[in-house]
């Protein structure tokens, strides 16, 4: 039996038809909402923060090596805070952490504010802000 070198193989196929990396949806996801994470803990200044982010992914292969990701992110803020400051860090960080780590082009991250968490109403016995 012969064996052939995973070099020489490569060699015998043309680059076109060798295949390519993708990325899953759900691997992107997973990065996204990781920094979106990321962002509301450096925002909150070291305070502790139930920072919570559900992330959805839109996908087009225009773009290549890996593709353009259009990004909806939901995220639990604590308020009283600046909402907007920490909604644009999120941003900031999803699509530098995304475009670092999965190589794809972010096209959108659309932020939404899902619920504000207060101290103030937890103390009186009431979960959320709605």
């Amino acid at each position: 039996m012969a064996t052939v070198s995973p070099s020489a193989a490569a060699a015998d196929v043309p680059a076109g038809e060798r295949g390519a990396t993708r990325i899953a949806d759900r691997v992107v996801a997973k990065i996204a909402a990781r920094a979106a994470r990321e962002a509301l803990r450096a925002v909150s200044l070291g305070a502790p923060t139930d920072a919570h982010a559900t992330v959805t992914v839109a996908r087009r292969e225009v773009h290549p090596p890996f593709g353009e990701a259009r990004l909806r992110i939901a995220v639990e803020l604590g308020y009283p805070a600046p909402i907007g400051a920490q909604c644009g860090e999120v941003r900031r960080q999803v699509t530098e952490r995304v475009t670092e780590l999965a190589g794809m082009t972010v096209a959108e991250v659309a932020v939404r504010v899902e619920r504000l968490n207060s101290p103030l109403l937890t103390a009186r016995g009431r979960e959320r802000v709605r």
